[in-house]
């Protein structure tokens, strides 16, 4: 699963390489130990207008991680439903309609897993030793995404969102055996538009090429935060 990550890139780059039509905001700051619930920036295009001639309008927004599917009786699941699988994200209730018109791109630096150690902590649980995953270029990370609205009681709406998860490259995979999802540069349009009801799978991959290194335990604990957390340990 991805169930933590980095997200630094600025506003104003974003806009830049997603060729941005309007920004709802505020979005979130940058942040290199995003958690679930936490709000992230994701690109999606959005239908304005009625004419069936015109264009979507690509949006930067925030929107909280974990997804709260629209029929929901509450928002207690979120936290439960960060990651979609692959496998069954055209079929499962939770997702299924999500991906057929609301999929988004969700830009980071890359992700956090955990390897078990053989070595126990003091209550008797494996030691896990945090591993931050990225591309080896230190280009974006472009994960795949469903996004999903959930009107509470007193009706107020609530935007969130999933990552969408497959099994690890054989390179990745001694780490974790999951791993998201990628949407490459050449086919963001097509993932974004909302008029393309089927299909998409076929726009998204593993990536090609990335790189895992350990990274200090500061990580573990949620409220740390900084560059810091994404620095390789020296090596001995």
């Amino acid at each position: 699963m991805c169930g933590r990550y980095a997200a630094s890139a600025s506003q104003e780059l974003l806009e830049e390489i997603f060729e941005i039509d309007q920004v709802l905001g505020p979005l979130p700051q940058a942040k290199f130990n995003t958690a679930p619930t936490d709000p992230v920036p994701a690109v999606l295009e959005r239908m304005v207008s009625d004419d069936p001639q015109a264009e979507p309008v690509r949006r930067l927004v925030p929107l909280r991680w974990g997804l709260v599917p629209s029929w929901s009786a509450d928002a207690k699941g979120a936290a439960r439903m960060i990651n979609a699988r692959v496998e069954t994200v055209t079929s499962k209730p939770a997702f299924r309609t999500a991906m057929a018109s609301r999929r988004c791109l969700l830009p980071a630096d890359g992700y956090y897993e955990w390897y078990p150690l053989d070595v126990t902590e003091a209550r008797g649980k494996p030691l896990k030793q945090p591993y931050f995953i990225r591309p080896a270029d230190g280009g974006l990370f472009v994960m795949a995404g469903l996004y999903e609205f959930w009107k509470d009681p007193s009706g107020e709406w609530l935007a969130t969102t999933t990552v969408i998860t497959t099994r690890s490259t054989d390179a990745i995979g001694r780490i974790h055996d999951r791993m998201p999802l990628v949407v490459p540069r050449e086919n963001w349009q097509a993932w974004l538009d909302p008029r393309r009801r089927d299909g998409a799978l076929d726009l998204v991959a593993p990536h090609a090429d990335l790189e895992a290194y350990p990274v200090s335990m500061l990580v573990n604990r949620v409220a740390n935060d900084g560059p810091e957390l994404i620095r390789p340990l020296p090596t001995v």
